[in-house]
């Protein structure tokens, strides 16, 4: 599933398609959004942004379409007079001034006033966001030493998406790497340098996946791994399905686990646990 840089380049690329244009047609596949369709036409699309993984197209009347893709769901852009080359089953068309965008597969979909969008079910046990709600370094620590949070192993904890929401399966692995930390460490055993670290690694690992489409490893040690001829899929990331593989700092292979159902690479020497 993708995480929330990819939900966040994907509501960009909504944005810059329609955001400051009225709309001309707007089309739902739900029944229970069918009759408000017409409603939307002539209001202009104010902005288009993510929390976690939901998607919302916020509209100049207070109005805001959530969406979320879960597994299949995508985000195509289009003019209006050509149709999409796709398969896919249709469940949202917005049009404004002769662009479109198309969402295909999704299952959940909605419309919300803005001053109740707190209440929706999903959005309403998310934490912030970390691209969009402009989360610093102090905060993130602030959040993390929170008393339902603090006393949680870290491997578990991060994917939790009452602490931040975007944060999945990569993310996880390699935000962990790079604040040099195991998985079974908990907010409450570090020391306030170990915190700060953890808290900068959360907000630039997921910043840099968002900048660079997914890829979180070290420059250098990206292009030492493409000169050796690897793929993407593998020099894309420092830790995350690279077990058995060297450590880019220590040598030391790096191991595969699972934690809280889903896998996690460490490697062993760069984070060990704790006495």
């Amino acid at each position: 599933m993708p995480e929330g840089p990819e939900i966040r380049r994907a509501a960009d690329r909504v944005h810059e398609q329609l955001a400051g244009r009225r709309l001309e047609h707007v089309w739902f596949a739900f029944p229970e959004l069918v009759a408000q369709a017409s409603s939307l036409v002539g209001c202009k699309v104010a902005a288009v942004d993510s929390w976690g993984k939901a998607l919302l197209t916020r509209f100049d009347d207070g109005r805001v379409l959530y969406s979320h893709n879960q597994l299949y769901g995508v985000w195509k852009l289009h003019d209006a007079e050509r149709e999409p080359d796709t398969g896919r089953s249709l469940r949202v068309r917005l049009v404004a001034e002769g662009r479109a965008a198309s969402l295909y597969s999704a299952s959940d979909v909605s419309l919300w006033e803005e001053r109740r969008l707190g209440e929706h079910p999903f959005l309403s046990r998310l934490g912030p966001d970390l691209l969009t709600h402009g989360v610093s370094i102090e905060q993130a620590m602030t959040r993390l030493q929170e008393a339902h949070f603090r006393r949680r192993g870290l491997g578990g904890l991060l994917l939790d998406q009452a602490l931040f929401a975007g944060i999945g399966n990569y993310l996880r692995s390699e935000i962990l790497f790079f604040a040099g930390l195991h998985y079974k460490t908990k907010p409450a055993d570090l020391e306030e340098a170990d915190l700060k670290r953890l808290a900068h690694a959360i907000l630039e690992v997921t910043r840099q996946a968002y900048d660079q489409a997914g890829v979180t490893n070290r420059p250098d040690w990206a292009a030492a791994d493409r000169r050796r001829g690897a793929s993407r899929r593998r020099w894309r990331f420092a830790v995350f399905e690279r077990d058995g593989l060297p450590c880019h700092v220590c040598g030391t292979p790096i191991e595969r686990t699972s934690v809280a159902s889903r896998r996690l690479y460490v490697c062993p020497h760069c984070q060990p646990q704790s006495s």
